[in-house]
């Protein structure tokens, strides 16, 4: 589409006339009839009502919605279709409250259908109309939404149209120029660009419309009162450009994620089982600075939460200078996690206790370990998130969640919608490690490095570095290779941590390698007792640097560390000197 600014020469109208007489007298020579010929070519007279007689019409940026909105005691409802395809694709509805519930950074509002009481972060609110279903349409109050959304609606009284535009949305405007110069009369708007299309308006010389395009000689134009339809090019001249003004909601920059003073997030996850750490029994973690014990987990199918939090670790924590964020699983268990999220009720039983918690044991943040998820739970996961998150800022905490690398295995990879989870929480942390897993069929390395950067890679595709955490792992695997009596071979491994590594290497006399292949140190080995073959790829002081080097090429916001507890004590330096320098 292509607007010529600026204001197109007039045709002189006494040549208009004369060429018309001219055309006339030709085709009477050719046997049509002149009077007849000039009824063809005359300009419609016909008036017709605008959009075909439709009311309660919704025109978003200069678009004509197929649904109407509808109109009740003088409040005005919007279709949930509508609200979803053009203004928030997050807005949610959850059919076992028969709620509609909108999401933003800070709020959630939950309006349940043929109620006239929504909740806002909790907050009692009265609506003067419900959610309500009319012939199949699910309409959504207004009223609530006019704050959370950044867009202008307007009723424009005189032709009954809603106009919703986008806050800083910005469009051409024209004036409409007189149809005669000695005598001033309206100009038509009509339905198309012919002037043989009847007429849907009639507007004043000096009245103002939005020029929305341009089609064979004519503009598409809305007028101040809701009115779509075309005016000849020569009609109207092109006048300011027009803005909706930007809601000051709009404006209010977003609040910054939490980070450390002038570096990196280090974070470790502390694996808690059945008892927490002996705090007096851990060494110093110079660089350190964010631990995540592993302390909440989904129980049930009811949105229960199990707690292993201990007071006396925060404690521990907050004095070394450690931020705490608590982990939350949903205990790898599909089933139970499917109840929870298809249900607003224990979606938000289960924030109450995550909240609850927070708050008891003074953590700093929270961290979301979702695990083998059923597909079709993608988007509950995202809704899940949305519906916590504003709650956890407005304590003050860190919102983080963990992911794998792509890959596609349904309940591993692909039920994460890495890039929708990344606009809602603080940070993302890819877990870069079980690159070969503990019951593979086939012995490898837990995460070379050519495979962790491919992940890597694949993951910054949906979430910003800015916003991105680096897993990097504390454990290696040894594993064993039996050749069986037909032939095959039999696999099989066990964890190890960096010193339990080191201390089978030397017991063994082993030398270990670099293997160009991973990028690590390997060492194989076969018993003589058994003939069995051991392998190890090795996560040590180099394996590490290379890991930090990644950080730095991307640009990245930390590493999250799987476990503390598996490391040597010296792997604190190699991580902490590494996201401190610099260059």
């Amino acid at each position: 589409m292509q607007i010529e600014w600026g204001m197109p020469p007039r045709p002189k109208r006494r040549r208009r006339q004369a060429g018309l007489l001219l055309a006339v007298f030709l085709l009477g020579i050719g046997g049509i009839s002149a009077g007849a010929w000039y009824l063809l070519q005359r300009p419609s007279s016909e008036h017709v009502a605008p959009y075909d007689g439709r009311k309660n019409v919704i025109v978003f940026q200069g678009a004509v919605e197929e649904q109407s909105f509808l109109l009740e005691n003088g409040e005005i409802s919007l279709p949930f279709d509508f609200i979803k395809n053009r203004l928030d694709p997050s807005i949610y509805w959850d059919e076992p409250t028969k709620s509609v519930i909108v999401t933003t950074k800070d709020k959630v509002l939950q309006m349940e259908s043929d109620q006239l009481v929504a909740y806002l972060n909790k907050t009692p609110v009265n609506l003067r109309v419900p959610v309500k279903e009319v012939d199949d349409v699910r309409y959504v109050p207004l009223e609530p939404l006019k704050k959370l959304y950044p867009f202008a609606m307007k009723l424009l009284a005189d032709s009954g149209v809603l106009l919703v535009e986008k806050a800083g949305y910005a469009v051409q405007q024209g004036k409409v120029l007189a149809a005669d110069d000695d005598q001033p009369q309206a100009q038509p708007i009509r339905s198309g660009p012919s002037p043989h299309q009847p007429i849907v308006a009639e507007l004043p010389p000096e009245a103002l419309v939005d020029v929305l395009g341009e089609e064979a000689g004519w503009y598409r134009v809305l007028s101040a009162d809701g009115v779509l339809g075309y005016m000849p090019k020569e009609a109207v001249a092109l006048a300011q450009v027009r803005q909706t003004a930007l809601k000051e909601a709009a404006e209010k920059p977003e609040p910054a994620a939490w980070k450390p003073l002038g570096g990196k997030i280090n974070l470790a996850w502390e694996h808690v089982v059945n008892r927490n750490p002996n705090v007096a029994e851990i060494p110093q973690m110079p660089g350190l600075n964010v631990v995540s014990p592993t302390w909440f987990e989904l129980i049930d199918n009811q949105g229960n939460l199990g707690s292993k939090a201990d007071a006396a670790y925060v404690k521990w924590a907050h004095n070394r200078g450690y931020k705490v964020w608590g982990l939350v699983s949903n205990g790898f268990n599909p089933d139970f996690t499917q109840a929870m999220l298809k249900d607003y009720r224990l979606r938000s039983k289960m924030i109450a206790q995550i909240l609850h918690y927070a708050h008891l044991y003074d953590l700093d943040g929270i961290n979301l370990d979702f695990e083998n998820v059923y597909l079709e739970d993608k988007e509950r996961l995202v809704q899940f998130v949305r519906e916590l998150t504003p709650y956890l800022h407005e304590q003050g905490l860190t919102v983080s969640m963990d992911v794998t690398v792509k890959s596609n295995s349904e309940r591993w990879s692909l039920f994460y919608d890495r890039a929708a989870l990344a606009r809602t929480v603080d940070y993302i942390a890819v877990m870069t490690y079980d690159e070969y897993w503990a019951s593979s069929p086939v012995a490898g390395s837990v995460a070379s490095l050519p495979w962790t950067e491919k992940g890597l890679q694949g993951v910054l595709e949906e979430v910003p570095a800015k916003k991105l955490l680096l897993g990097v792992p504390f454990y290696t695997r040894l594993w064993k290779e039996v050749k069986q009596p037909d032939g095959t071979v039999k696999v099989t491994s066990k964890a190890y941590s960096m010193k339990g590594a080191e201390d089978w290497i030397r017991e063994r006399n082993l030398t270990p390698q670099l293997d160009a292949k991973t990028g690590q140190m390997f060492v194989s080995y076969v018993d003589p007792s058994d003939g069995a073959t051991y392998k190890m790829w090795l996560e040590d002081q180099h394996s590490m640097a290379k890991r930090m080097e990644l950080v730095k090429k991307y640009n990245l916001a930390g590493v999250a560390a799987w476990r503390r507890g598996f490391e040597k004590e010296e792997i604190w330096t190699t991580i902490g000197e590494s996201l401190s320098r610099k260059e």
